[in-house]
């Protein structure tokens, strides 16, 4: 693991990049800005300080019906009953965060490449460096299955909800996780049927990794067809984390609710917590758009350490996450209620 990060560090201090371009402040991106959603563009963002970049899809605001209908094979009772709900509009990232992206954070790259270069840091840099970072893994949480290009995998809700704060802080855009509702709406892409691409499961070979073709692991980022608002493994490779607390019975509360304007189930306790989309490691059926599935202790039990990391979920391989950036960028406040970004104190670690 030290290996790799000395080989990204030294391969950054001989990219050809002038030390001087890279310590002026951060450069303002005129296509991620935008005021009313008409405006909305795709575009790419580079963490500064870097050579990594990623790119952002913007999804429209809109109205859909979140769960599946009682017709949908291989439904569960969780997905019901399906509930109208509304979302405003926001940039969802076209890609799962790969282990490119998320290792700046988590070994502190970004810090040790300014180190090296002896470069100055942005006026953003201050404030990212401040966020928590976890402590190292006790073992190489690709367990082999692949880095460039490949889905981070094995962080706990808490570990990519402070990936997003960093994120935010360190590129002057608001990152989180997306809610239950942004996912699916976003992966539904304005489909009605069990999968984006229709209800034939038959198809899915071309739009998934599952585990019937995924050769027991993850895959690279993107190497299937994307959903019609092109946005890449939205079904399968890896379940993506959302927002929410899990309860088996949301919908039926929520179809009780009069505002359901981007609803959101309040994290109050460590466990379970919703993941979305399926994995390398499901059965096309648990890839479907509206199927739902939760944290649990055990996929910590591989970890040593005691007590267990707060950062790691050392057996959930199958688990990653992608960002979203919200048009109208949420108040202090709102964020605090709703519990959007990493608590700062934990009081139940396992």
């Amino acid at each position: 693991m030290q290996a790799r990060q000395c080989a990204f560090v030294l391969g950054m201090a001989i990219a050809g990049i002038s030390v001087d371009s890279m310590a002026i402040a951060v450069e303002p991106n005129p296509a991620a800005e935008a005021k009313t959603e008409k405006e909305m563009k795709g575009y790419k963002e580079t963490i500064p300080g870097t050579e990594v970049s990623f790119d952002l899809v913007p999804i429209p605001g809109g109205e859909f019906s979140i769960g599946s209908p009682d017709s949908e094979a291989d439904r569960e009772k969780d997905e019901g009953p399906q509930v109208k709900v509304k979302v405003e509009p926001f940039w969802m990232g076209k890609h799962e965060v790969t282990w490119n992206e998320y290792d700046i954070w988590s070994f502190n790259l970004d810090i040790q490449r300014r180190k090296t270069l002896n470069l100055t840091p942005t006026a953003l840099d201050p404030k990212a460096d401040a966020v928590t970072r976890p402590t190292k893994p006790y073992t190489d949480m690709t367990f082999g299955m692949g880095h460039d290009g490949y889905p981070a995998i094995c962080m706990t809700q808490l570990a990519a909800k402070t990936y997003c704060k960093w994120l935010s802080e360190k590129t002057g855009h608001y990152y989180r996780l997306p809610t239950e509702a942004e996912w699916e709406y976003a992966a539904r892409a304005g489909t009605t049927t069990a999968y984006s691409f229709g209800d034939d499961a038959g198809k899915i070979d071309e739009f998934a990794w599952h585990f019937n073709n995924s050769d027991e692991k993850y895959q690279k980022v993107g190497k299937k067809k994307p959903n019609p608002w092109g946005l890449y493994d939205m079904h399968g490779n890896v379940s993506e984390w959302c927002l929410d607390q899990y309860s088996a019975d949301r919908y039926a509360a929520l179809s009780k609710e009069t505002n359901r304007l981007n609803p959101i189930a309040v994290v109050t306790k460590l466990y379970p917590h919703s993941v979305k989309g399926g994995s390398w490691d499901d059965d096309p059926k648990g890839l479907r758009s509206a199927s739902r599935y939760f944290s649990k202790k055990e996929w910590k039990i591989q970890d040593p350490q005691i007590p267990k990391s707060i950062w790691y979920f050392t057996d959930a391989l199958h688990v990653g996450f992608r960002i979203v950036r919200p048009l109208r960028v949420p108040t202090e406040e709102e964020r605090k209620k709703l519990n959007l970004d990493p608590e700062e104190v934990i009081k139940d670690r396992d």
